[in-house]
């Protein structure tokens, strides 16, 4: 066909979809939607292209949603929805990106003090939204023990501060929203995403945290763990819960996504600095802990490190990838927001 584009979108977990756009005079003249998914019955196909033919070329993916889920109507998607067809043909449009778009830079700089961690998460996302760089792969090394709490969780309610204070936890405030982490030295596997909105263009947030979630699942199930998602945040086997993943996005729609996995945690110790864990365990009927949680060191048998190099090298398998390192000009900002914002008691009391 001529003058034909072509955007692909994998749904996680489902099936691949193309569309084969024509566009003329800012209409979308032409519409073909083409995958391995499943359809039932089959003249569903027809309906959904002409739902689409002669759209205006700035039709948005939430109109193009309505369009082919009125075209659908009773018939069966399977392994596809309204959704990842509009982003497919967003990307034929070139108003969405997919990962093979993108070369992402992967950086693993040594142990910092945890607040830096949380500061350098807001300085490479401010700095991939501003174009200054590219998408990127950051993992954490932190040296010492910590809570992070979530931007919108109050303080006193997550936190025993006087049992922090004597079993040397720290407690630090992240820019994303969820749930608390306690985190040793050794005893986690975090890493942080920061990438274009025109990734993420077109999914809602649920869907998002899916999308962004499926390279580590695709890592974790070749280090032979059952790894699935489980909305809205979490990553689980069949040994029960993982990690749990948090987002923060720019007006631009820019994304910062971490994840934090369970490799080897002391239970007792953060029962003691987390009010909250105590009450979900005092729900089962369990007055203590007195274990490690460790799915990820008991359910591959591997080092920490190691794990830490497959999920690497999986991302490197997937994706176009460069190694590369926190900038001098970025750790510089982060400690200046270290001293500015993170370490400040405005901002780890801006909930109390």
């Amino acid at each position: 066909m001529a003058g034909v584009t072509r955007g692909e979108y994998k749904v996680p977990g489902g099936k691949l979809v193309a569309a084969d756009v024509v566009v003329e005079g800012g209409v979308l003249r032409e519409v073909h939607i083409s995958g391995d998914f499943f359809l039932e019955p089959d003249e569903a196909l027809e309906r959904i292209d002409a739902a689409l033919t002669g759209l205006p070329e700035s039709v948005d993916g939430a109109r193009m949603r309505t369009l082919v889920e009125n075209a659908v109507g009773d018939a069966h998607m399977i392994g596809f929805t309204p959704v990842s067809v509009a982003i497919a043909v967003r990307r034929a449009l070139g108003h969405a990106t997919g990962w093979g778009d993108h070369t992402f830079e992967i950086v693993h700089p040594g142990p910092v003090e945890p607040v830096l961690n949380l500061a350098l998460d807001q300085v490479m996302l401010d700095e991939v939204g501003a174009g200054r760089r590219g998408p990127t792969l950051r993992l954490w090394e932190w040296n010492g023990s910590t809570v992070v709490i979530g931007s919108f969780q109050s303080l006193r309610n997550e936190v025993d501060a006087e049992a922090a204070e004597a079993l040397g936890v720290s407690v630090v405030r992240r820019v994303s929203g969820g749930g608390a982490m306690f985190m040793e030295p050794g005893n986690c596997i975090t890493y942080s995403l920061y990438v274009p909105g025109s990734l993420v263009e077109g999914l809602s947030f649920e869907q998002s945290y899916a999308f962004l979630d499926d390279w580590v699942l695709g890592a974790l199930n070749e280090l032979g763990v059952r790894a699935t998602y489980v909305p809205l945040n979490d990553i689980a086997s069949p040994a029960g819960k993982i990690g749990g993943a948090a987002q923060k996005r720019l007006a631009n729609g820019t994304v910062l996504h971490h994840v934090t996995m369970a490799y080897d945690i002391d239970a007792d110790k953060m029962l003691q600095v987390l009010r909250i864990g105590r009450e979900k365990l005092s729900d089962k009927g369990t007055k203590s802990a007195n274990k490690r949680v460790d799915p990820m060191r008991s359910q591959t048998g591997m080092s920490r490190a190691d794990i830490i190099e497959a999920m690497k090298n999986h991302f490197r398998s997937r994706y176009h990838t460069v190694d590369g390192e926190v900038r001098p000009e970025e750790w510089t900002r982060a400690e200046q927001l270290v001293t500015d914002k993170f370490a400040t008691r405005e901002w780890l009391e801006r909930v109390p």
